[in-house]
């Protein structure tokens, strides 16, 4: 080997051995940080600072000859690890220390996501669950929040089936739809009622940057501290009400869902081979191929629930269906330019987002290239 060779990869060495000490020194600061927000009751995520620290190290890379895109990578992998060690830390607690926080549904995957993170944050957490039905009366006495978390086409009949709860007590859910689930909350119950809607599954490892929608049943303020729970954990709020999220939903995921699981039910059809797919794709397919290949991993009865959980919304997926075919006939018709104008139109539509789209999905491009070439 040239010795010239030898003595530059020795000095990559070097230089990579000390990035691994100021990695380790940076999780170590890290970790105090969670220390100090955790006495403070601060959030797990800002975005405020987290945009200024990213804003103002690509400024410095570009100065140094570096590109922007590598560090801001590397910075927020590393902030990423960053939120799970400090999630290991605790949190501070919003709620009352002596009253229980009930789950029912509490053994589900959902359901013992959020037990674990309630328990994180110190609370007492009662599980209810099919094993322990005849616990429910007794746990709910003097509980300060009654958190549902069960199948969604099972919802609305655990909730009628609740007993009597605490004046103050918040009664919530984590359904994907919500109109009739509030209802039935509202007529079950006088006290606080909130409508919640991780837009997660329970795989995640951190809540931090994860988002939470939240639409209002009744006596706001006194959910107060639930919804500062979730803002110390580092989730995103977002509220809206029960029928703008269930129009909304009908497009974020049921004609998501059943679009991803149509490709796959195609493709199956189609008999082709899924390792020559992967072999022949590019990174943008082969991340398409991921995006629906993941659906096939988690529970055919969860997606089942949610594409099946208001029949009204089957009519704007027929309405999807209708312009497919529609376009499908256009470009029979009236051939590549009809595709350009449909096109065209479609972008007018999104804007400036297709551009922002584009230059967040490349970093994604890269890690699925990465990932093949591996």
């Amino acid at each position: 080997m040239d010795e010239r060779l030898q003595v530059l990869r020795d000095k990559i060495d070097q230089a990579d051995t000390a990035l691994v000490k100021l990695l380790a020194e940076r999780m170590e600061l890290s970790r105090k940080i969670g220390e100090v927000k955790q006495e403070l009751g601060q959030p797990l995520y800002v975005p405020e600072r987290e945009a200024a620290l990213i804003s103002a190290r690509r400024e410095q890379a570009e100065q140094a000859g570096l590109s922007g895109d590598l560090v801001e990578d590397v910075l927020r992998r590393t902030m990423r690890e960053s939120y799970l060690r400090q999630r290991n830390q605790g949190f501070q607690r919003t709620g009352e220390a002596l009253r229980p926080v009930v789950v029912v549904g509490g053994k589900g995957q959902l359901g013992s996501l959020f037990v674990r993170w309630l328990e994180l944050s110190s609370y007492t957490v009662i599980v209810i669950d099919r094993d322990n039905q005849d616990a429910l009366h007794d746990a709910v006495k003097d509980a300060q929040l009654v958190l549902i978390s069960v199948p969604v086409a099972q919802t609305e009949e655990v909730i009628r089936h609740l007993p009597n709860l605490p004046d103050d007590c918040i009664l919530a859910d984590l359904t994907s739809v919500k109109v009739t689930p509030l209802s039935a909350m509202l007529a079950q119950h006088s006290g606080p009622v909130l409508g919640l809607h991780p837009m997660f599954g329970p795989g995640v490892p951190t809540f931090a940057k994860q988002t939470v929608l939240v639409t209002p049943g009744r006596d706001s303020q006194a959910c107060q501290w639930l919804l500062r729970q979730f803002e110390i954990w580092g989730v995103r709020l977002h509220e809206l009400d029960a029928e703008r999220h269930d129009r909304a939903m009908s497009v974020i995921q049921v004609m998501r869902h059943l679009s991803t699981f149509v490709y796959g039910y195609h493709l199956v059809h189609e008999d082709v081979e899924i390792d020559e797919l992967l072999a022949l794709s590019s990174p943008i397919y082969r991340l398409e191929l991921m995006m629906v290949g993941r659906l096939f991993a988690q529970s055919p009865e969860l997606y089942a629930d949610i594409i099946l959980s208001d029949r009204d919304q089957h009519r704007m997926i027929r309405r999807y269906l209708q312009r497919f075919q529609d376009l499908l006939t256009l470009l029979e018709t009236e051939g590549r330019d009809a595709f350009v104008r449909e096109f065209q139109h479609v972008a007018q539509w999104f804007g400036p987002y297709a551009r922002q789209f584009l230059q967040e999905s490349a970093s994604m491009l890269q890690h699925a290239d990465d990932v093949k070439a591996g």
